[in-house]
This record gives structure tokens, C-alpha cells and sequence, in this order.
């Protein structure tokens, strides 16, 4: 997915000139915290509803205003990897969407993000899941491939994280698509792989989704 194809049309910007209780309205309306504000297609940023209330007077103009987020922006052929990178760099709920021409084409909802990844087959495919811990410099993901493969598993989707106790390793969470995880889980313990989570899930299991949903939850995907 790129980010033309993930644009909320739905969204629509202010211009300098609107007032803070139409910023207000449209953030109620469309349940938001934060709208892109945009004059001649030019994207200047985004005005926050924490910034209109604290200033405690909807008659001002936009323009009267700071703006957050004027570099929170991706081009429109950017993967939603990126997407995700910038949105978390900058600590805000959406991105803007800039053209070939360098005007303002829209901006993504992380939550609209969110909806199309859970779409995707490494999502939808039932499964299950592993965490494994280890030292970055030790990371070989055709390895770890190679080890699953054996016992007749696929791995569907992987995701990286830097563990936040200690810099110089790594969480790795893999999906497989097995719920029996026995055998995978026995051939990467007798290889030093340390496993610290695990999670089997089928489309039916509702208790084991949850849990699904606790580790996406955890990893902030």
C-alpha cells in the first residue's frame, strides 16, 4: 500500500481565514484531535484542538494560531511503512500527503492505517505467533526461515523492535502459518533461539484473538 491509496477524502482542510469554533466543529464532527490547515495547496502544518482551547476564545482565526507538524508530510508514493515512521516521529494521529507537483493531496489517519493492515493477507490468514529475543548482531531472518521451513511452516509477516531494557537487542515477532507451534518452537529452542511469547490463533478461537490483539497492542502496531 502507498500513500495515495490510504488518503482520507473524507477529511477536509481549514484555511487561514475559517474560524477556531469551525476547527472545533469539524474535529467533533469527524472525531479527530487535529485538522491540516492549508492555504493556495500549500500545506502549512496542522492546528490542534488542545492548541484552540487553550487559547479559550473561538473567534480567532486560524491563522492566529501555531501549527504542529508542518514537516509531518509524505509523498504520494511513500509505502505505509513510512507513513507510520513519520506519523510516530512526530506524536500525531495523521499525515499529509503532498503531490508530484508539491501541493497538498490529503492527509492518512494512523486508524485508517490501521483498518487497511488488518486487511492484508499476513494479518487475515490464520496462524500463530512467536516473540523471539536476541542479540541484534545475531538477526538473520533467512535463518530463522530456514529453521520454520523445515518443519513444513511458513513464515507469513515479521516485525522488528529494539528492546527498550537493553539497546543492543532485538524482539523479533514472527507469524506462521501453523497453530501448532510444537515442533517450529523445539527446533528454534535447540538452535539458541530464546522464545518469550508465543500466541496460536485460529479465525474462530476468540480467546486466543484476544491475545492476538494484547500483543498488537503491546507492539504498537
Amino acid at each position: 500500500m502507498i500513500a495515495e491509496e490510504l488518503i482520507n477524502h473524507m477529511l477536509p482542510p481549514l484555511k487561514l481565514t475559517d474560524e477556531a469554533s469551525k476547527a472545533i466543529a469539524w474535529m467533533e464532527e469527524f472525531r479527530c484531535v487535529q485538522l491540516p490547515v492549508v492555504e493556495n495547496e500549500k500545506f502549512l502544518g496542522f492546528i490542534s484542538e488542545e492548541t484552540i482551547l487553550e487559547r479559550n476564545d473561538l473567534t480567532k482565526k486560524v491563522s492566529e494560531f501555531d501549527f504542529i507538524g508542518d514537516d509531518c508530510i509524505v509523498s504520494s508514493d511513500s509505502h505505509f511503512y513510512e507513513v507510520l515512521k513519520i506519523a510516530g516521529d512526530h506524536k500525531l494521529q495523521m499525515v499529509a500527503v503532498k503531490t508530484d507537483l508539491e501541493q497538498y493531496g490529503g492527509v492518512i489517519t494512523v486508524a485508517d492505517i490501521m483498518v487497511s493492515f488488518a486487511q492484508t493477507a499476513a494479518v487475515q490468514m490464520a496462524g500463530s505467533i512467536l516473540v523471539l529475543s536476541m542479540d541484534l548482531m545475531d538477526y538473520s531472518l533467512a535463518e530463522i526461515a530456514r529453521l520454520v521451513e523445515e518443519n513444513n511452516a511458513k513464515i507469513l509477516s515479521s516485525t522488528m523492535a529494539e528492546d527498550p531494557l537493553d539497546k543492543g537487542k532485538i524482539k523479533l515477532t514472527i507469524k506462521i502459518n501453523q497453530d501448532d507451534l510444537a515442533r517450529v518452537v523445539a527446533t528454534l529452542d535447540r538452535f539458541g533461539y530464546r522464545i518469550i511469547a508465543r500466541y496460536q490463533t485460529t479465525h474462530n478461537d476468540e480467546p486466543h484473538k484476544d491475545r492476538l490483539d494484547m500483543l498488537m497492542r503491546y507492539l504498537n502496531i
